[in-house]
């Protein structure tokens, strides 16, 4: 069973940052195959893609609400993705979630896409 776990989240105040990780774990699942999708669900709000990097080529897609703001990367010999925030704001309190999926076009809504359990970010004004 694959499992993905979200870490990095916290309280800080408006213009910190903070790095998420994304963490799989699993045997069988090859981390490089996959495109990995960062999700974020902020209270009485439907969940939002806020950024998505390629198992092939790393590109990288943003939400325009966070780009130029936010950074993801991964390093596939840890198994990791990364979401580095900076400048953050008060809209960007919600729970993130990271996803696995073949491509960044399907990771949202595809029935086979692996989600892993979110982290709380805070940003107090």
């Amino acid at each position: 069973e694959v499992q993905l776990q979200a870490s990095g989240g916290g309280l800080v105040q408006a213009g910190d940052s903070l790095r998420l990780s994304c963490t799989a774990s699993a045997s069988g699942f090859t981390f490089d195959d996959y495109a990995i999708g960062w999700f974020r669900r902020a209270p009485g709000k439907e969940r939002e893609a806020v950024s998505c990097i390629s198992a092939s080529d790393h590109s990288t897609f943003y939400a325009n609400s966070v780009k130029g703001r936010f950074t993801i990367s991964r390093d596939n010999a840890k198994n990791t993705a990364y979401l580095q925030m900076n400048s953050l704001k008060a809209e960007d309190t919600a729970v993130y979630y990271c996803a696995a999926e073949l491509s960044c076009a399907v990771v949202a809504g595809s029935p086979t896409t692996y989600w892993g359990y979110g982290t709380q970010v805070t940003v107090s004004s």
